[in-house]
């Protein structure tokens, strides 16, 4: 690799992890951002709407891969995306400097909003722009090792913005933390920025680009051109469907969800479950390089398709696994203790809610959700007719409030009781407290020499390998697999579909499969479906791209 090379890499790469960096800040800390931006709000509400603007980060990237994708494909590369970390290190950085609702009212949430769509727009057009750039710099035979680099961001973003949070945490302390600490992370962004816009003025144009502006050949209309000619869109939807889909969701299951699931369904504490996942991404990070590195040796679809077979054929046992060694009497109690939800089945809703801003109200949807978040297994026993719902929990059954008849000021003192009495049930019925002994703890980040946290790091681990086999050669399969003049555009599309619509959505998805079913580890079907559907269509519709010339004129055609 010559020195310039390497600058390129680390030019891309770096300004990619502060971008996701940015990004991740917020969702690590949306709680506290809930509590200072939406405090005019009952909790319950306020924390809705901290999640509402967490989504719409998600939502909206890819519309940025939309315009941003049009700019890198008629511009150029290298403006195209040092434009896009200007605009996500600024948002960051403003989000630290916000006034409150308690100082300007209802303008701070409406700001902060803003602030996370234009972090999505962002964020939609930098990932296309770093990999088209690293790619079109990368020697023929090496592209998958050299666009890995870029792979290694997300997660590297992920751990330096959970270690940040903590540092500042331990700091502050905890209420100095909630009350002002929580901007220094934010804060200490406009440094990254500094730092990336400065390696990014000093790069050059990618040569493919050059060459493709002197000849007068670069699209005129690439949105067009990449989505509404069936050449061209067809190779989208094969790579959305085909290679992104099944990356996102295992992605996405082997970080984001692995971390919902420790915390939200196990019950384990927040500082255990992040230095738990950081161990695992320290541990096995290294395979978004390795992976990559492989790719150009035998292809990029036996290891990405691979990647989503094992972890279809493996997250069920793995999951269980954490389950007993995370806290082993919750999981006894899931197999032992029986809980039933009698309810006439058609006064039930799927409670999907990605946005957080959906309310079910009746009494089915009411006892599904309270077992759900106190981390029951359950059953649903049909009884046609009933006008109500009740949960048994051994010989007491309890019945549900109608919330929906109820007036608003009402509905969450009820709810609060109608919980308490379930919780109180559940309790003497064996399940244990959420602070029971046996829930894995860690005292320090190098606590990891007990039995359970050496078992929870190796599963971890494992599910970390399978999101480093899908992720690693993705940027080089999409690259390869679009014309230069309409490149950035097509790449851009189907990653951010994927990723920030498949695979944004597993956990909201998810927990309504597990409160739909009461089955705890049911909301894994949604990944291990779309991974297994990847499989197929990638196998059947999806050429390998590895020994393609990306220089060449329409290599759609190979």
């Amino acid at each position: 690799m010559t020195r310039d090379e390497r600058k390129v890499i680390v030019a891309s790469s770096l300004g990619t992890v502060f971008e996701w960096y940015d990004f991740y800040l917020y969702g690590s800390l949306a709680a506290v951002i809930g509590a200072n931006f939406f405090s005019q709000f009952p909790e319950t509400t306020r924390n809705i709407f901290a999640l509402f603007a967490f989504a719409a980060g998600f939502l909206v990237r890819p519309f940025g891969a939309l315009v941003f994708g049009r700019l890198g494909d008629m511009v150029g590369r290298k403006y195209t995306f040092l434009v896009t970390i200007l605009i996500m290190g600024t948002s960051t950085f403003v989000v630290g400097i916000l006034p409150t609702s308690d100082s300007i009212g209802l303008a701070a949430p409406i700001i902060l909003i803003m602030l996370r769509l234009l972090q999505g727009l962002a964020l939609g057009g930098e990932y296309g722009g770093a990999a088209t750039y690293v790619a079109e710099h990368a020697p023929h035979g090496r592209r998958g090792f050299y666009t890995s680099f870029i792979q290694v961001t997300a997660t590297a973003g992920l751990f330096l913005s959970l270690l940040v949070i903590l540092f500042t945490q331990t700091a502050v302390g905890p209420e100095n933390f909630r009350a002002w600490g929580w901007r220094v992370p934010f804060l200490l962004s406009i440094a990254l920025l500094a730092i990336s816009v400065w390696i990014r003025l000093q790069m050059e144009e990618s040569p493919a680009f050059q060459r493709m502006k002197a000849e007068g050949t670069h699209s005129k209309a690439p949105i067009a051109e990449a989505f509404f000619q069936w050449k061209n869109a067809k190779i989208a939807l094969f790579a959305l469907l085909g290679l992104v889909a099944g990356q996102a969701v295992v992605w996405y299951t082997g970080q984001f969800y692995a971390l919902f699931f420790l915390g939200q369904v196990l019950k384990v504490d927040s500082f255990t479950t992040n230095m738990l996942i950081a161990w695992s991404l320290l541990l096995g990070s290294g395979g978004f390089v390795f992976w990559g590195w492989l790719s150009d040796k035998i292809g990029r679809k036996p290891i990405i398709l691979g990647g989503c077979l094992l972890a279809a054929l493996t997250y069920f046992p793995l999951f269980k696994l954490l389950s007993a060694e995370a806290n082993p009497d919750l999981h006894r109690a899931h197999q032992t203790i029986q809980v039933q939800v009698v309810v006439d089945r058609s006064n039930c809703s799927f409670q999907f809610n990605p946005t957080g801003t959906a309310q079910f109200t009746s009494a089915c949807d009411v006892a599904k959700s309270a077992l759900a978040r106190a981390s029951v297994n359950y059953s649903v026993e049909g009884a046609p007719g009933r006008a109500g719902a009740a949960v048994r929990i051994g010989s007491t059954l309890i019945e549900a409030p109608h919330l929906r008849d109820l007036e608003p000021a009402q509905r969450a003192p009820e709810a609060a009781r109608f919980t308490q009495q379930v919780s109180a049930a559940l309790t003497a019925a064996g399940y244990p407290a959420a602070s029971n002994p046996s829930v894995v703890k860690m005292n320090s980040p190098i606590d990891i020499f007990g039995e359970q946290q050496l078992v929870l790091i190796g599963i971890l681990t494992l599910l970390v390998i399978y999101v480093t086999m899908v992720y690693g050669p993705i940027a080089a399969a999409l690259v390869e697999l679009f014309p230069t003049r309409i490149r950035y555009t097509s790449m851009s599309l189907p990653y951010h579909i994927g990723n920030g619509w498949f695979g944004g959505l597993l956990p909201a998805t998810s927990f309504a499969m597990i409160a739909q079913t009461g089955d705890v580890y049911f909301g894994l079907w949604y990944p291990i479906v779309i991974a297994l559907a990847t499989v197929v269509i990638g196998i059947f519709f999806v050429p390998e791209t590895k020994d393609r010339d990306i220089y060449a004129g329409d290599n759609i055609r190979h």
